[in-house]
């Protein structure tokens, strides 16, 4: 029997395929989606922040928890916490996620523009928005 996977709603870089494999996880089941009173801050990573009426993008990855333990457990990443999202995917119908975000927003003065370059071609190979996808900086 193989571990039961769950669906992580991820906004970053690990919304590409490739950069999760990399990290030896084996994900499945991409559904492009986004959260609502969510808007994404970038600092030296990326990460949400409640804002209402806001929209924040992203992909609907199905892992398993020993994936997402193996994601955030590597250097950099420990200070995100997991939290349950209602994630509404383009096509279909809502569903529960897990979403990890920092405790701690980024300061205002934090900017990491090489993160936001591409993060922005991630967006845009995704077929993201194009609103949305120019307002990530």
């Amino acid at each position: 029997m193989s571990p039961r996977r769950i669906d992580g709603f991820f906004y970053g870089l690990f919304m590409d395929a490739e950069v999760l494999r990399q990290a030896g996880t084996n994900p499945s089941s991409f559904r492009r989606a986004y959260v609502v009173d969510f808007a994404l801050r970038i600092g030296q990573r990326a990460t949400l922040v409640p804002f209402p009426g806001a929209r924040a993008y992203g992909m609907l990855i199905a892992l398993t928890h020993a994936d997402l333990d193996r994601l955030y457990g590597a250097p950099g990443l420990e200070l995100y916490r997991p939290e349950a999202v209602v994630a509404h995917p383009l096509e279909g119908e809502a569903v529960p996620a897990l979403c990890y975000n920092l405790v701690q927003e980024p300061e205002p003065h934090e900017r990491n523009p090489e993160y936001a370059k591409r993060l922005r071609s991630v967006l845009e190979r995704l077929g993201f928005p194009v609103e949305y996808v120019e307002s990530v900086g």
